[in-house]
């Protein structure tokens, strides 16, 4: 279907285009254009659980035939709602941008509750940024992730075009712009860091794979399920056609955190803090990085005269937060990790201060510390506001720093040595079984 150049020409229709009661006409469908498309996928996907993906579109198009109405008024009555674009203030509409398409799995989770409505409102990728959002979750989440796409609707964001969902990555990552990697298998009682490596692995193996085959070539990557930093990598290097760079790992949480320890501890707001970098893993080896931070400008050491407390109580308190937030009130830190998720994509298409920096875990190819190469590990970044970053090459690494920094770039060599046969890596044995859990409290 055509669809009118203007966002606000004629009215908008709201309608499932699909069902998962139509199931096998579209995979026939989809398999046609499969085999016309000399797609042969059969390998990758054989572990894939297919089903058809369910759409709710908002267009400017004519109405659907009436039997198909019928249909969706009789499976998702709450889906049928139209709106016109006419009644839209004519300044708001005709600076719209092009529709980016954002992928998100895990998409029925306590995290995405929180973030699909920052994505839809605005809130994230700007005002004048028309979105889709395409939803990844599993068999057992179907109803689940209706669910999510009933909430949208109702809320009528008029900057949200399309919402659609299913559980084959295949085809909600689709032409995806964005991919924002939320899900992943919880950590079960008594199992080890290396255990959750290869279940996950498996997982982000075959999403690679799917995002290789289906994104945008420049789809830009953000992983959040854990371990973030390993998980990344595996899906890095199965997506060889999407460029390595666009890969990341989310250490916005600990930034967060950190800034939240700085500003608390020198009576200061949390907005005076700048160059607050966590490098690393996102695990208990990652380091804050306190002497290169700067609060209201002047470095934090100076402001906040107690080495001690740096440096035995500063970089406990933001790896253990989550932990401290569940003794609390018994839940993990869904917002908050909502919030840094939508702070982190902020990051990318928003110029960064002069001076200031973001955390993100990202290749360590070619960096400028000394890095191993070949692994996600977190830097202090900035970025010109076109969804691209550099590291910054201005930091202090003092003795002190660097030997945590090596630390951390150790357990991340011995993570990537565990996933070596999902990565395509000969020769690897992991090294983590029966070592110490450095999982940050509060995460899977």
């Amino acid at each position: 279907m055509r669809l009118p150049p203007g966002p606000s020409a004629g009215r908008l229709r709201v309608w499932i285009l699909a069902c998962f009661s139509t199931r096998s006409i579209k995979m026939a469908l989809n398999m046609k254009q499969r085999m016309d498309a000399g797609l042969s996928r059969k390998a990758a996907r054989s572990s894939v659980s297919r089903s058809s993906v369910v759409k709710v579109r908002s267009v400017a198009a004519p109405a659907p035939p009436a039997a198909a109405v019928q249909e969706a008024k009789k499976a998702y009555g709450v889906f049928r709602l139209s709106y016109d674009t006419q009644n839209e203030d004519p300044s708001l509409t005709r600076t719209w941008k092009k529709t980016i398409k954002v992928a998100v799995t895990g998409a029925s989770g306590n995290i995405s509750n929180h973030l699909l409505f920052m994505l839809a409102s605005g809130e994230v990728y700007g005002k004048d940024q028309p979105i889709a959002l395409q939803l990844l979750g599993s068999d057992r989440s179907k109803e689940a992730l209706e669910g999510v796409a009933m909430e949208l609707e109702d809320s009528l964001y008029p900057l949200l075009r399309e919402v659609s969902i299913g559980t084959d990555p295949y085809e909600v990552f689709g032409d995806a712009d964005w991919a924002l990697m939320i899900g992943a298998k919880p950590r079960g009682p008594g199992m080890e860091r290396a255990d959750l490596l290869q279940q996950n692995g498996e997982i982000f193996q075959v999403q690679g794979r799917a995002l290789n085959d289906s994104a945008s070539r420049n789809c830009k990557v953000l992983v959040v399920g854990n371990p973030c930093n390993t998980n990344a990598l595996i899906a890095m290097e199965n997506a060889p056609n999407i460029p390595r760079k666009n890969f990341h790992a989310l250490t916005r949480l600990d930034e967060n955190r950190a800034k939240c320890q700085l500003a608390l501890k020198s009576g200061k707001f949390y907005t005076s803090v700048s160059r607050m970098a966590v490098w690393g893993n996102h695990s208990t080896t990652q380091v804050p990085d306190y002497i290169n931070a700067r609060i209201g400008g002047i470095p934090a050491t100076d402001v906040i005269r107690d080495m001690k407390w740096f440096r035995e109580e500063f970089t406990p308190k933001v790896a253990l937060r989550g932990g401290a937030l569940i003794k609390k009130w018994g839940r993990s830190s869904a917002a908050s990790t909502a919030v840094s998720v939508a702070d982190a994509i902020r990051a990318l298409v928003t110029p960064t201060a002069p001076g200031d920096c973001f955390s993100s875990g990202v290749i360590s190819d070619g960096n400028p510390y000394g890095v191993k190469e070949g692994l996600i590990f977190s830097f202090p970044c900035r970025s010109k506001g076109d969804g691209d970053y550099e590291i910054c090459d201005d930091f202090i690494v003092d003795e002190y720093l660097r030997s945590k920094i090596r630390a951390s770039e150790d357990e991340l060599q011995k993570e990537k040595e565990c996933v070596s046969h999902l990565i395509g890596m000969m020769g690897g044995s992991c090294s983590l079984r029966g070592a110490e859990d450095t999982t940050v409290p509060g995460e899977n």
